[in-house]
């Protein structure tokens, strides 16, 4: 019986060193030891560019900007573009929503395909010549950045219904209006885009009071001007 035994272990050890031994050998050669092959396929993975997920169609609008001008989706056709829900006089999360796409603006300024709508969830204040001065205070200066404004329903519809970003009236808190601080990212198409969070899942919108998430943006809008 101890030899039965003996005689199997020398033959998987045989088999082993046949088919395993030269695999070894030739990692060597190509400095691969540390590698499995599981690491091997992470390996060949991090150097490809993932594009960035296609979430659908942005939600078609016509507002009218600081310019008493109408803007809709063809105003941005063939633009990368933001869309942002805020209002002039928001105490809370605002000033830092416009103050991230500042940053942003400033660093595509000049870029004719690049444009940024910056639409207020309280219409009945913020008229055109409210947009027009919050606008020059902010020292907004791009040509393609619209601050817009319509009628409450209308908007707070596009915001709820269409980009599924909340937006909506409260007395109860500071301002009277509460919304998300998310911007949405359009490709030169109308389509909605973002990239993949950690776990590979897509994020859908943008942290615009977040640097980390302001950075994200640049770096997405890029590549969607490269498109």
């Amino acid at each position: 019986m101890k030899n039965k035994s003996y005689i199997g272990i020398s033959f998987i050890i045989l088999v082993f060193g046949i088919l395993v031994i030269p695999k070894i050998i030739d990692r060597i050669q190509n400095g691969n030891v540390v590698k499995g092959d599981r690491l091997d396929k992470v390996a060949a993975g991090s150097s490809q560019e993932e594009s960035l997920v296609t979430i659908g169609p942005a939600p078609k609008f016509q507002l009218t900007n600081q310019d008493n001008q109408k803007v809709s989706n063809a105003t941005y056709q063939g633009k990368v573009f933001l869309i942002e829900f805020f209002f002039t006089s928001c105490p809370t999360i605002c000033p830092k929503m416009n103050q991230s796409m500042l940053v942003i603006e400033k660093q595509f300024f000049g870029n004719p395909n690049f444009g940024i709508a910056s639409i207020s969830i309280d219409p009945e204040h913020d008229s055109p010549q409210v947009l027009k001065e919050h606008a020059k205070l902010l020292g907004a200066t791009s040509s393609n950045w619209h601050f817009l404004t319509g009628d409450k329903t209308y908007i707070l519809d596009l915001a709820n219904k269409g980009f599924n970003l909340y937006a909506g009236e409260n007395s109860k808190v500071s301002g009277g209006f509460e919304h998300s601080g998310l911007f949405a990212l359009i490709d030169k198409n109308g389509t909605i885009r973002c990239r993949k969070d950690k776990f590979g899942n897509p994020i859908l919108y943008y942290d615009g009071l977040d640097p980390e998430g302001v950075k994200d943006i640049q770096e997405d809008i890029k590549l969607l001007l490269k498109e």
